[in-house]
């Protein structure tokens, strides 16, 4: 059985409190994060919010999803009463006004805010390596780097600190550290997750997502968060999927393109990996179709064009007139 599915269980079930379960998570980051730095700052009302769950679960009232799970968030996702510093100096002190609409719907099903992860610093960088907090370790193989920008997140799912993270991908800042730290990570179709109250790298690109010990997780984090918001102008169209309820379905008949042009540039070893994934997703089924993409040289290039200036653009209020602090108090000149 997955991790996350029996942890689920056992609080349901009553064989562990939520507050319990809290209290086992703040002693993980006392014990690893002095090292691993998957932290910036942790909720201070954690106990308290679990012993609330404690008593309305006692009560008999109804619990939701996330209920009793100990989530990390990324600190460009802002959560009301924490510092949302996107791992800079320049927000440093910046103490979000609000949940953003993703956290709202996390709180609304009785997940549990750990506290805010390291990154990259304005999710600028793809090693764990660029906060202005330090460099997040990888646990999953100590003293080699985490990925990034979505580092902390991975880093404190991977060593047991929290069971899920919420992290962002602009180009790989999920799917990028999931894999340095042996977990799953997903970026989600642009549009299916809001992104209000997110302190976006670029605007056209980002997309807030879950990261996870196993697929489960994943997926009923990605169902509490996805769906549409009348607050925005560019989310998707479509219905709420359960996807935790599409798991067992499998995957015959379905259709799943690969490339060969991803295996020109790609490293041997990384190469068997993937044959080797593409014929155990041909054993379970899965009809595999060549895909031609004749843009893909170009695509870095693009990436890079749109990124920098959405950066910019994204960036350039925090000069510490309204937001932030003025570069010569961050720089010391």
């Amino acid at each position: 059985m997955e991790v996350t599915r029996r942890k689920i269980e056992e609080i349901r079930r009553g064989e562990i409190l939520p507050s319990e379960r809290a209290e086992r998570a703040l002693q993980q980051v006392e014990k690893l994060d002095k090292q691993i730095n998957a932290f910036i700052e942790l909720n201070p009302d954690l106990l308290e919010q679990a012993r609330a769950l404690d008593r309305k679960i006692k009560s008999g009232e109804r619990i939701g999803r996330l209920a009793g799970l100990i989530i990390g968030i990324k600190s460009n996702i802002n959560v009301l009463g924490l510092r949302a510093t996107c791992a800079s100096r320049t927000l440093e002190n910046y103490i979000a006004p609000y949940d953003a609409e993703v956290v709202r719907r996390i709180k609304a099903e009785d997940g549990l805010i750990l506290g805010m992860t390291n990154m990259d610093e304005f999710a600028c960088g793809s090693s764990g390596e660029t906060s202005a907090f330090g460099p997040t370790d990888n646990p999953a193989c100590p003293g080699r780097i985490p990925g990034g920008s979505s580092s902390g997140s991975a880093a404190a799912v991977a060593a047991g600190m929290c069971d899920l993270a919420l992290g962002t991908d602009t180009g790989g800042s999920i799917r990028n550290p999931a894999s340095h730290c042996g977990i799953v990570g997903l970026k989600p179709t642009y549009g299916l997750v809001p992104r209000q109250g997110l302190i976006d790298l670029g605007m056209s690109l980002d997309q807030i997502g879950p990261l996870s010990p196993d697929v489960y997780g994943a997926a009923l984090l990605l169902e509490t968060i996805a769906g549409k918001n009348p607050n925005e102008c560019v989310m998707l169209d479509v219905e709420h999927v359960e996807y935790t309820n599409r798991l067992d379905g499998g995957i015959k008949g379905m259709r799943i393109g690969v490339s060969p042009k991803c295996a020109e540039r790609t490293d041997p070893a990384i190469m068997r990996v993937v044959e080797n994934s593409i014929q155990r997703l041909r054993e379970l089924g899965a009809e595999i179709v060549e895909v031609q993409l004749p843009n893909l040289e170009k695509a870095l290039a693009a990436y890079y064009l749109i990124v920098s200036v959405e950066f910019f653009s994204a960036t350039r209020k925090f000069d510490g007139r309204k937001y932030g602090k003025r570069i010569e108090e961050v720089c010391g000149e």
